[in-house]
């Protein structure tokens, strides 16, 4: 009886909210979700960099980073749904775009406990931020259904990208990581 009770404790809990007082505000979350992360330069930067950097590894390590950046990030919306703020907030953003553009720089190949570790306190970060930023009367289900769906495509995006190109276009992804960590050297310092 408990497990059942847990059961609809969860999906009441998992249910969007439907009682606005007028129409659109499911649609308003969903648009502002998936333009958050593809119109921030600091988000869209990491969450590709994080796709190159998946699809520069070997194994189950290709795609359990950009999953466990996904669950974080959630975890973290969640968290700054519930008003938990995070000092240093824009640095550790920042911070990650200039990390994960070194690792796609560098092509690192770091042992999967540290490199899941890295991903996902660095993606706590973003989806803090994701959640501080909820935009007023918008569902935070289908926001947060909005920037998980955004990051996923970023994710694929960067990962498409290594796994499509020739290997000798290699070097050119190596640059591109460059770049970004050249941006987050610029976001750090602004």
């Amino acid at each position: 009886m408990n497990l059942r009770k847990s059961l609809y404790a969860l999906a009441l809990f998992l249910t969007p909210a439907v009682a606005f007082a007028h129409p659109g505000h499911d649609q308003a979350g969903l648009l502002a979700g998936l333009s958050h992360p593809l119109l921030g330069l600091d988000h869209l930067l990491a969450m590709l960099a994080v796709g190159l950097w998946a699809a520069q590894q070997r194994g189950a390590t290709r795609w359990v980073l950009p999953l466990a950046f996904v669950a974080s990030m959630l975890l973290g919306g969640l968290l700054g749904f519930a008003g938990l703020r995070l000092p240093l907030l824009e640095t550790g953003i920042a911070g990650s775009v200039l990390a994960f553009g070194l690792l796609v720089a560098v092509a690192a190949r770091l042992p999967r406990a540290m490199a899941l570790g890295l991903t996902g306190l660095f993606a706590l970060s973003h989806g803090v931020a994701h959640g501080l930023e909820l935009p007023a009367l918008a569902s935070p289900w289908t926001y947060a259904a909005g920037f998980v769906a955004a990051t996923g495509a970023l994710h694929a995006g960067g990962y498409a990208l290594v796994r499509y190109l020739p290997q000798a276009a290699a070097p050119l992804v190596r640059l591109a990581g460059a770049a970004t960590a050249g941006a987050g050297v610029w976001l750090l310092a602004g």
